[in-house]
């Protein structure tokens, strides 16, 4: 039986570092367009009790989305013959950000643009784009297995990349969670029963599809024309606290494994307080009140949210032992789970060759 494993991983998290006090002269909006009242000081202190961010990264001036995720892709393909490639998916969710123009750009579709920019010759390398919120990268990773399994194809490259610095409302709160960021993996086929177990993947569209979308500025004197970045934050919570777990659980019993048989856990990181309310919710399902200290792994305060390169950047941190105290060994079964826009939630089950 084929399985599908990762042989190579790649990130790249921008050199801008963007500390929480970048905010103190920003101005604020409520979504009824009146100026919060409340001082800076206390909306980000307040901020930083929630999601534990400290800083966050965002690009510079002259890189763009496929830009930086050819950087992640050239990471992955270090020591790989790119010619060899069968795909290359991009998960992405407002295509190719530009400094000078940024509205949603996905004319050529950003995987046509890594593809050149690699500068690949095989016209049966096929590059196409992913849009799934931000579970997107880990929605690429199950696709990669369905084609591998069914022997059309042996080498995937699926990247996660997002510029959301550009596309967030700088007169919302929610502004200073997003931020920049590219993270990539080579996957491939082994007869080990190693790699992707098992996973899993649920949309919930009735009354959940937009509680993340595009809309105008909070400020009424901006541009109306111009769309950003969106969340009913406090709705997306509750979501994603009744329904991950859920998910996970899942997947964990079509993998026939328990929780106890999971080393890591690696979740998107968008909110630390909610990642660990989740996990918390995901042992009291397997009645262990007592979560294991250090299975999840946290890069969110330094990095932001970078949507789809959350998980793919944090998989890669590890695998190049640059977290302390987290490193994975072979057999080691690990857990991949993500919640985002659509609202879309997946599960991958990991073994670890």
């Amino acid at each position: 039986m084929v399985n599908t494993v990762i042989t190579a991983t790649g990130s790249y998290l921008p050199e801008k570092i963007i500390p929480n006090n970048h905010f103190l002269d920003s101005e604020f909006y409520s979504k009824d367009g009146n100026r919060l009242e409340r001082p800076n000081s206390e909306i980000i202190k307040k901020l930083l009790e929630i999601t534990g961010i400290r800083e966050r990264r965002y690009v510079t001036n002259d890189l763009t989305t496929s830009d930086i995720a050819c950087f992640a892709a050239e990471k992955v393909l270090e020591n790989i013959d790119k010619e060899t490639l069968d795909y290359i998916i991009v998960a992405q969710n407002l295509g190719e950000v530009k400094t000078d123009n940024p509205k949603t750009d996905i004319m050529p579709t950003l995987a046509s643009r890594v593809k050149h920019k690699l500068k690949i010759k095989n016209p049966y390398t096929v590059a196409f784009d992913l849009p799934f919120g931000c579970p997107g990268w880990l929605q690429g990773a199950i696709i990669a297995d369905y084609y591998i399994k069914s022997g059309d194809a042996k080498r995937i490259l699926v990247i996660g990349a997002e510029i959301l610095s550009r596309m967030s409302d700088p007169h919302d709160v929610d502004k200073m969670i997003f931020a920049d960021g590219a993270g990539a993996a080579l996957f491939e086929p082994t007869c080990e029963p190693v790699g992707i177990i098992s996973h899993l993947t649920r949309s919930d569209t009735l009354k959940e599809a937009y509680l993340l979308r595009m809309d105008k500025s909070y400020n009424p004197i901006l541009n109306r024309n111009d769309l950003f970045v969106r969340m009913d934050g406090h709705e997306i919570y509750k979501y994603a606290l009744k329904t991950v777990p859920l998910v996970i659980k899942k997947n964990l019993e079509k993998a026939n494994l328990h929780i106890t048989d999971i080393r890591k856990v690696l979740l998107h990181q968008a909110n630390e307080k909610m990642d660990a309310a989740i996990l918390q919710r995901l042992f009291r399902l397997f009645n262990i009140n007592e979560v294991p200290p250090g299975i999840m792994p946290m890069i969110l305060p330094w990095t932001g949210n970078s949507s789809v390169a959350t998980l793919p950047t944090l998989f890669d941190m590890i695998m190049r032992k640059k977290l302390d105290n987290h490193y994975l060994k072979s057999g080691d079964n690990i857990v991949f789970a993500s919640v985002g826009a659509g609202m879309n939630i997946n599960s991958i089950i990991y073994r670890m060759p």
